[in-house]
C-alpha cells in the first residue's frame, strides 16, 4: 500500500498538470546534457573539455540558486517558472542553428551551457518551492518521489532514444527536440490558476541568511544535504565523462546512450523501493547503508572499465554496475529529500531547498574534477577517488551523527508541527 501511496499527488489536478509539463521540461534536460557532452566530445576528444562543459553547466548555476531560494521566496512562483521556461528553449534553439550550419564551437557549447545554468538556478529552488502549493501535506512523499521519477523516468528512456537520433542524424535535433520541451512546459504553467503567497519583506541577503542559519542550526539538514553535496560532487559526477567512458569500452552513440539510460533504470528503481523505507524505524541507517553501497558499486564500475579488455562482456559489466550505483544512490536522495521537506518550514523552504538543490549541479562540476584527474592518471582511477570520498563521509556522519542514525520514519511526519512551531518561536 504504501508503494502505491507514492502516485496520490496526482490526484490533485493542479499537480497532475504540472507534472506532465515538467515531464516534458525534464525530458528536453536530459537530452541537452546528451546532446552537449556528445557534441563537445566530438569536437574535441578530450575528457578535461567534458569536465570544462561541466563546470559552465554548474558553477553559473550554484551562485544563482542562493540567489534563487531568496526570489521563489519573495515573488511570483508561476510568472518565474514561466519566464525560465522561455530564456532556455530560446538558447537551446540558438544552440540548435549553430550545430544545423556547422559553425559550432566548444567555446560556443560553453557559453550557452553557462547562459543556461545561470537560468536554471533560478528555475530549480522555484521548482522546488512551488509544487507544495499544488498538494496536501500527506501527499509530499508522493509529490517528491513522483518528482524524482520525472528525472530518473526520462534519463532511462530519452538518453538511448536520443543516442539513436545522434547516429542517425544530429545533435541539432536534440537540442531543436529540448526547446520544445521547455516551450509545452510554458503553455502548461500559464494555464495554472494558483494564487502566490509572498514571504514577509526583508533585504535579500537577510533572508538567504536566515535559510543559511536554519541550516547551520539544525543537525539533521546540514548533515543530509553536506553528504548529499558529497554523493553528488565525487560519486554521480562520473555521468559527465560518460562519453569517454562509452570511448574507453569501444561502443558509439548509442552505446553511450544505453550507459546513460541504465542509470535511469537504477534510478527509477531506487525511486519505487525507497517508498517501502520511508515510514521503518531505521530510516536513517538505511540512508547511511544505502551511500556505502552505491560507493560500493561505483567502485566495481572502477574495476571494470580499468580492466575492459580482459573482463568479459565489459560493457554489460559496466552496465550494472552503473545499475545498482544509481538504484542505492536514489533510495538515499528519495528519503533524504522528503525528510528535508517534511521539515523545512513553508517560510524557508524556497531558500532552504534551493540550497539542497546546489547539490545537483555538483554532478556536472564534479565533472572537472574528474575530467582533471582522469587527465593526470585514468578515468577509472579518476572514479575510484570518487568513491573513496563518498565511502569515507558516509563513515563518518554515521558514526559523528547519532540523529541520523536514529532517524525513524514513523515519526517523522508527526514531528513536523512540533518543530515548525519551535521554529517560529525563535
Amino acid at each position: 500500500m504504501r508503494a502505491l501511496a507514492q502516485f496520490g499527488a496526482l490526484r490533485s489536478p493542479d499537480y497532475r498538470r504540472y507534472w506532465l509539463g515538467s515531464l516534458a521540461s525534464v525530458g528536453g534536460t536530459q537530452l541537452l546534457v546528451l546532446g552537449q557532452g556528445w557534441l563537445v566530445f566530438e569536437l574535441s576528444g578530450s575528457p578535461f573539455d567534458l569536465g570544462l562543459l561541466g563546470a559552465a553547466s554548474a558553477v553559473p548555476s550554484i551562485i544563482m540558486t542562493l540567489f534563487g531560494g531568496v526570489l521563489a521566496d519573495r515573488i511570483d512562483k508561476r510568472k518565474l517558472l514561466m519566464t525560465t521556461s522561455v530564456v532556455v528553449a530560446t538558447l537551446l534553439l540558438l544552440l540548435a542553428v549553430l550545430d544545423a550550419t556547422g559553425i559550432v564551437t566548444v567555446w560556443q557549447v560553453l557559453v550557452i551551457a553557462a547562459l543556461i545554468s545561470c537560468v536554471s538556478g533560478l528555475d530549480w529552488p522555484t521548482r522546488q518551492a512551488f509544487f507544495p502549493s499544488l498538494i496536501e501535506r500527506e501527499q509530499m512523499m508522493s509529490a517528491v518521489a513522483l518528482n524524482s521519477l520525472l528525472w530518473q523516468g526520462s534519463r532511462m528512456i530519452l538518453p538511448a532514444i536520443g543516442g539513436l537520433i545522434i547516429a542517425v542524424t544530429d545533435t541539432a535535433v536534440v537540442f531543436a527536440a529540448s526547446a520544445a520541451g521547455f516551450l509545452c512546459m510554458f503553455f502548461v504553467l500559464s494555464s495554472l490558476n494558483v494564487r502566490h503567497v509572498a514571504a514577509e519583506l526583508g533585504t535579500s541577503r537577510g533572508q538567504f541568511m536566515e535559510g543559511i542559519r536554519f541550516i547551520v542550526t539544525n543537525r539533521l539538514f546540514a548533515a543530509l544535504i553536506t553528504l548529499t553535496f558529497v554523493g553528488m560532487f565525487f560519486g554521480t559526477s562520473f555521468m559527465q565523462l560518460m562519453p569517454a567512458f562509452a570511448d574507453l569500452l569501444g561502443t558509439d552513440e548509442i552505446g553511450f546512450g544505453a550507459l546513460v539510460s541504465i542509470s535511469g533504470v537504477g534510478s527509477i528503481s531506487g525511486t519505487l523501493i525507497a517508498g517501502g523505507f520511508q515510514y521503518t524505524r531505521r530510516l536513517g541507517q538505511i540512508m547511511l547503508g544505502a551511500i556505502l553501497l552505491s560507493s560500493s558499486s561505483l567502485y566495481g564500475f572502477g574495476l571494470v572499465t580499468g580492466f575492459a579488455e580482459s573482463v568479459p562482456a565489459a560493457f554489460y559489466a559496466a552496465m550494472l554496475c552503473i545499475f545498482f550505483m544509481s538504484l542505492f544512490s536514489s533510495i538515499y536522495l528519495i528519503t533524504s529529500m522528503t525528510t528535508l521537506q517534511l521539515r523545512v518550514p513553508n517560510a524557508l523552504r524556497g531558500r532552504v531547498m534551493g540550497i539542497h538543490g546546489i547539490a545537483f549541479s555538483l554532478i556536472s562540476l564534479g565533472g572537472l574534477f574528474g575530467g582533471t584527474v582522469a587527465s593526470a592518471t585514468s578515468l577509472p582511477l579518476a572514479v575510484v577517488v570518487g568513491a573513496s570520498v563518498v565511502s569515507l563521509s558516509a563513515v563518518f556522519v554515521g558514526v559523528t551523527q547519532i540523529e541520523i542514525r536514529r532517524l525513524d520514519g514513523r515519526v517523522l511526519e508527526s514531528g513536523m508541527d512540533e518543530r515548525r512551531r519551535e521554529v517560529a518561536a525563535v
